[in-house]
């Protein structure tokens, strides 16, 4: 199809690092026109935070930022601020995860663009929320750390752990998308624009609602519990698999659903070869099993250590188990699967040649993603600031001599 969900959305990307450029970047692949705006010469710093062979753009910045057009605006300049509030005027989206306070420092604030254009969407990503919190700095760990996360991940008696994934980062990214969206939506029958707020901590806070449905049962914090859910049922875990890599294990969980629960621990039972306990009244409910956990586990584990960990988790899935291998990223990047459905996918740079990134995790019938190269710094700037403001080469190039651009 020539047209996707968001074609002819027109975003203004002012975000750095993750949280922000992983939100615009999913609306660009939902078709909106994203165009970034960077600092001359520097470019957004997450094409600097890591080592990149000849200066080329980071790893990180690449895996964030395909799918938009970069045009470089020095915005500590009047002239550059003049630009974007031109461009302002053109947008229908401005995202921002500045610190606080420097968007109204660059005249990029959402009263003075709101002002300028009154239908902007403007989504504004923190640390913090409104509070005795609102100007500190933060990063996904500091979010993580102050929504919970940390509190409740790890092994119950030893220290509090940081979750692999960036959960905050991409959490909060992905809020702002709901909430981007659903503006959109209300703008269509109000003509209005309006602000967007989300921040790190309130949206692990939102994920980690299950932790405070255990806080309420029990009226205690809820605790770590390392890979074992024990205060539901067993079994829950992880269990090792040949050969013994240092990912050979399989995540095995039965619900805790008492009919449910029960078929699969009976077809679990079955496929160990343990059939003979199905009918033991010593586990025939999720509460007596928790309380067997450790035998259980060394059942299980027995059979698991003879095979490797797709073939247990394959074999318990066909039997209505449900278990998953603990898959580590080059793995990921070959599986067969996941290459098929596009969720890893490799694509031309031009500067590091083919590159392998992480694609488009929402399917839709009617928009189709296609994916672009993340773009050169300022690679688009005389065509977007030409198409979109009528500026002419001469424009251009007085502004660029003055290092505006």
């Amino acid at each position: 199809m020539d047209e996707q969900a968001l074609t002819g959305v027109r975003i203004l990307d002012l975000t750095q690092f993750e949280a922000g450029p992983g939100a615009t970047q999913l609306l660009a692949w939902l078709g909106a026109e994203v165009i970034k705006i960077e600092q001359p010469g520097i470019g957004e710093q997450g094409r600097t935070s890591s080592v990149s062979p000849g200066g080329a753009d980071s790893q990180h910045w690449l895996h964030l930022n395909a799918n938009k057009r970069s045009v470089t605006v020095n915005l500590a300049t009047a002239e550059g601020q003049q630009l974007l509030h031109r461009l302002a005027r053109t947008a229908d989206v401005v995202v921002e995860n500045f610190a606080p306070g420097v968007t109204a420092r660059l005249a990029a604030d959402y009263p003075t663009l709101a002002d300028i254009n009154p239908r902007l969407v403007y989504a504004s990503i923190k640390g913090f929320g409104a509070g005795r919190w609102q100007d500190f700095p933060a990063f996904d760990p500091i979010g993580q750390a102050v929504g919970g996360a940390l509190s409740i991940t790890g092994e119950p008696d030893a220290v509090p752990m940081k979750p692999g994934p960036n959960l905050a980062d991409t959490g909060t990214g992905l809020h702002a998308v709901i909430g981007i969206l659903a503006a959109l939506h209300q703008r269509a029958r109000t003509e209005r624009g309006q602000l967007i707020e989300v921040n790190l901590q309130d949206s692990i806070v939102n994920m980690s609602r299950m932790a405070f449905a255990k806080q309420a049962d029990s009226g205690r914090p809820a605790t770590r519990t390392g890979n074992r859910n024990l205060l539901r049922s067993a079994p829950s875990g992880l269990y090792p698999c040949a050969p013994g890599g240092p990912n050979d294990y399989c995540f095995i969980y039965t619900s805790r659903a008492p009919g449910r629960g029960h078929v699969q621990w009976v077809n679990l039972l079955d496929v160990i070869g343990r059939a003979d306990l199905a009918g033991d009244p010593a586990y025939a409910t999720p509460e007596l099993r928790r309380d067997r956990a450790d035998e259980i586990d060394a059942m299980i584990a027995a059979w698991t250590r003879t095979l490797p960990k797709l073939e247990v988790m394959e074999t318990l899935a066909r039997h209505g188990v449900p278990a998953g291998a603990v898959l580590d990223t080059c793995e990921l990047a070959t599986d067969p699967d996941l290459r098929a459905r596009g969720m890893v996918f490799e694509i031309e740079h031009p500067e590091r040649g083919s590159i392998q990134l992480v694609g488009m995790p929402i399917r839709m019938s009617d928009s189709p993603t296609t994916y672009v190269a993340p773009p050169l710094l300022g690679a688009h700037t005389d065509e977007v600031l030409g198409a979109a403001l009528g500026m002419s080469g001469d424009e251009l190039a007085q502004l660029r001599a003055k290092g505006v651009l």
